[in-house]
């Protein structure tokens, strides 16, 4: 409540709440780093990434299921939602920024074989920026932002940065066409952000934004998966540890942090913050927990800290 009430206006907010907000992002984005890793073994055990995928958004989907709808909270949440949608507050379309999380995963496990990890990466974090930054000025989510100095140049800085951190998977590619499906669902993303925002309006929680994104991802892999499965069979194995399962509850947290975050920070702050927290996570569970045949380049901790950089100028207060 403390936080909501330092928002002064839809276009201009307050110094501290939009620090509170880009920390709580790029905690989401250290989340998404161990989910990554997560859900990498479990497609690696299943030899199928859109299955992965589906179990650990249809994870996620379930145990919102059980935390909202028991809730008196989350019913009047669903309620005010409703309404809203009733009253044209809010149109269907807005409700379905889910479905662009799973068109994301969906580019992972159709392109990142030929492409490569580096140039999906580049690619899908170069196109977020572009689109953040013009949801932002658009004012399409909770917040306008104006196309400040330090937010240019550290969406700039940013795409560099990456590129860095990610530079020892970086080779020639000969699909580099493919790229054009993770650009897309960097695209996606920007506007993901922005709309989860105006739910998170609409329904007064953020538990009941998460949930409507987890319903519209789910339902998108399950159509995924089906084609999927008609293609490419059943899994014959699948890991006994609980804790590969554990990806959905990371996913909550990460688009939790997200939905929270935006009202205060805008879709820029947010997408920058998660991308930095997720190289932050993922060099700490490289270092902590190093997979068999890998290690921590120092291509990828100068990328991180550059990255941190960018998001540090972006943050930085401007004159209009």
């Amino acid at each position: 409540m403390a936080l909501a009430e330092a928002v002064g206006s839809r276009d201009a907010v307050g110094v501290r709440p939009r620090l509170v907000g880009t920390g709580v992002a790029f905690v989401g984005g250290v989340f998404l780093a161990v989910q990554g890793r997560l859900n990498g073994e479990l497609g690696h055990v299943f030899r199928d990434g859109f299955l992965a995928a589906l179990v650990s958004f249809g994870g996620g989907l379930a145990l919102l299921l059980v935390i909202v709808l028991p809730a008196r909270a989350g019913r009047a949440g669903l309620a005010r939602l409703s309404e809203a949608l009733r009253s044209g507050r809010i149109k269907w379309w807005q409700c379905v920024g889910g479905a662009c999380g799973a068109f994301f995963v969906s580019t992972q496990g159709l392109t990142v074989a030929a492409l490569g990890v580096a140039a999906f990466t580049i690619a899908a974090v170069a196109s977020q920026v572009v689109s953040s930054l013009l949801v932002d000025r658009a004012g399409l989510g909770p917040t306008r932002q104006p196309l400040t100095v330090p937010r240019v140049v550290g969406a700039v800085l940013a795409v560099p940065a990456v590129a860095v951190a990610v530079a020892d998977d970086l080779g020639s590619q000969s699909a580099l066409w493919l790229a054009v499906l993770p650009a897309l669902a960097g695209i996606g993303l920007g506007w993901q952000q922005a709309v989860n925002g105006l739910v998170r309006e609409a329904a007064g929680s953020t538990r009941v934004t998460t949930l409507v994104n987890f319903t519209t991802g789910t339902a998108v892999l399950l159509v995924v998966c089906a084609v999927d499965v008609v293609v490419r069979g059943f899994p014959t194995a699948a890991p006994s540890e609980p804790w590969f399962y554990a990806g959905g509850a990371l996913g909550i947290c990460t688009i939790g942090s997200a939905v929270l975050a935006v009202r205060f920070t805008g879709v820029l702050l947010v997408g920058l913050t998660q991308v930095a927290g997720q190289l932050v996570g993922a060099v700490a569970v490289d270092a902590i927990v190093p997979t068999a045949g890998s290690r921590l380049s120092w291509w990828t901790v100068v990328g991180t800290v550059l990255t941190l950089l960018a998001v540090a100028v972006a943050a930085l207060p401007s004159r209009r």
